[in-house]
Order: C-alpha cells, then sequence, then structure tokens
C-alpha cells in the first residue's frame, strides 16, 4: 500500500506565498520522479513542476521565476514553493511520484488526493 499525502494548500491573498508538502509511505523500492499538477474547475490537469531522483527540475512556463521544486529524499518528501501567487494559480494541487516497486520492474505512477490553493485578487 503507498501513499502520498500533501499538506499546505489554503487560501492566501494575491502576491502572497505558500509551501506545499507531499509525502510518500509505503512498500516501495525507491521513488524516480515526482512533481506537482494541478487542476482548476473546468480546466484539465496540468504540469506544475517536476524533479528526479537526482534533483533535474522541470517547469511550466507559467510558473516559472515564481514555484521552486525540491525534494528531501531521505524523507520521501517533495516540495513546492509559491511565490508571488495569482489568482489564476488558483487549484487543487495534486502530487505525483513514480515509483519503482521491485528492481528491474516497470516504474508505477501514483497520485496524492489534492490540497486547494486559492489566491484572492
Amino acid at each position: 500500500q503507498v501513499q502520498l499525502v500533501e499538506s499546505g494548500g489554503g487560501l492566501v491573498q494575491a502576491g502572497g506565498s505558500l509551501k506545499l508538502s507531499c509525502a510518500a509511505s509505503g512498500n516501495f523500492f525507491s521513488i524516480n520522479a515526482m512533481g506537482w499538477y494541478r487542476q482548476a474547475p473546468g480546466k484539465q490537469r496540468e504540469l506544475v513542476a517536476t524533479i528526479t531522483s537526482g534533483g533535474s527540475t522541470n517547469y511550466a512556463d507559467s510558473v516559472k521565476g515564481r514555484f521552486t521544486i525540491s525534494r528531501d529524499n531521505a524523507k520521501n518528501t517533495v516540495y513546492l514553493q509559491m511565490n508571488s501567487l495569482k489568482p489564476e494559480d488558483t487549484a487543487a494541487y495534486y502530487c505525483n511520484a513514480v515509483l519503482s516497486m521491485v528492481p528491474g520492474w516497470p516504474t508505477t505512477m501514483y497520485w496524492g488526493q489534492g490540497t486547494q490553493v486559492t489566491v484572492s485578487s
């Protein structure tokens, strides 16, 4: 059983900051990439940022320079520091992890339950 538990969402004014956390727990061999996605009402889920086990990062153009993804491999945790938040950042944010359950076997993708971020103007 694998769980991804997110925390840190909430309501913030435009220009403010929030930090999301996502901790992975359960029976798995290793974590490959981790990331954050978001979904606003009536829109498709979109990539926000990803980070590999080696620390390489990738960001959506809309958040570059404002959001920073990081991870603590010892804690199996990924973070998303969000600064200069805008009303258009309002969405449910979902954590994602690509896990190796058994060495040499294909990886498996897991999702968290989501945490709401609301930015007021």
